[in-house]
């Protein structure tokens, strides 16, 4: 990057790989001390171009790469996170935090918008009853369908360039500086590590595509939500053998209502109006307990 002194317009001195990863050695000290906790560098131990391996991490980075006014600048973070430049990085609701050692140390912060709740319905929706378990998820070990509505562009889970602001304290006036394409890109290398932290970023709880995914795979088995379920159904869906329960006791004032009648004693009592020819209202009788409604009959008038 080009610097002005008292000569005019220059570049800095060329610094090797070996120096920088010293300077970042002394930086992680530095940065442990200022914040009073041991520092979160990003080490990328392996070769080749890629920074992440897993689903979360290869999806964040190419998620950046896609857009034409970010890529132009991410090569050279690419080369800085590699060079273990970046020597700490903390990642909580919508922001990242993180320092860069370069010339000096550099302070990056980038805010991530929340993401927003019908678009989040919709995930959930399209995902519903299509993932197994939390685990699973986070590996990435899901459909190719689900991972395609994750990962789309537009209707997907990650952020688009106008939901990402960043700012860091280098003297660069670029919109995105190399020291914050290093963070980026380090982004994508934790999410490797801890997945977790990706629906931290965008403020959303993953446990909601997992409740989904039970609601979903009861309703397939033929339960409905707010009714009783039956013992032989439990054990139909969750593969169980399920004993009867035995009958509830009785109380004695129960067992004296339940007994039968003495005999000679009519059930209900009759009208003295019976034989003029009217219609006599129903008696409700008991008997052992059951309720039940006896229609009596006019006599014939004799």
């Amino acid at each position: 990057m080009a610097w002005y002194s008292d000569g005019g317009w220059s570049f800095r001195p060329y610094v090797s790989v070996a120096e920088k990863k010293a300077r970042a050695a002394k930086a992680i000290a530095r940065v442990a001390k200022k914040r009073g906790r041991a520092a979160e560098p990003v080490v990328i131990q392996r070769r080749g171009r890629g920074i992440a391996t897993s689903f979360w991490g290869k999806a964040w980075c190419e998620n950046l790469e896609r857009y034409m006014d970010l890529a132009n600048r991410l090569p050279r973070g690419r080369t800085y996170v590699r060079n273990g430049a970046v020597v700490d990085l903390a990642i909580t609701r919508g922001k990242v935090e993180a320092f860069v050692a370069g010339s000096e140390l550099y302070m990056v912060k980038v805010h991530i918008a929340k993401m927003k709740r019908r678009r989040w319905r919709r995930v959930v929706t399209r995902c519903t009853g299509r993932i197994g378990s939390l685990v699973g998820l986070l590996r990435g070990e899901v459909s190719a369908e689900v991972l395609a509505v994750l990962a789309d562009t537009k209707e997907g889970l990650f952020p688009e360039p106008r939901e990402i602001t960043m700012e860091c304290s280098c003297p660069d006036w670029a919109g995105m500086c190399k020291h914050v394409a290093a963070v980026l890109y380090g982004v994508g290398a934790r999410l490797d590590a801890r997945p977790e932290l990706f629906f931290t970023l965008r403020q959303v709880d993953q446990t909601e595509l997992l409740s989904s995914a039970t609601s979903g795979a009861i309703l397939r088995s033929g339960v409905a939500a707010g009714k009783r379920i039956g013992a032989e159904k439990l054990a139909e869906v969750f593969g169980i053998e399920i004993e009867a329960e035995p009958p509830a006791p009785t109380s004695a004032r129960q067992q004296r209502r339940t007994r039968p009648d003495p005999p000679g004693k009519r059930a209900g009592t009759r009208s003295r109006t019976a034989g003029t020819g009217r219609r006599e209202p129903a008696a409700t009788s008991r008997h052992r307990g059951v309720s039940r409604t006896v229609k009596w009959r006019p006599q014939p008038h004799r």
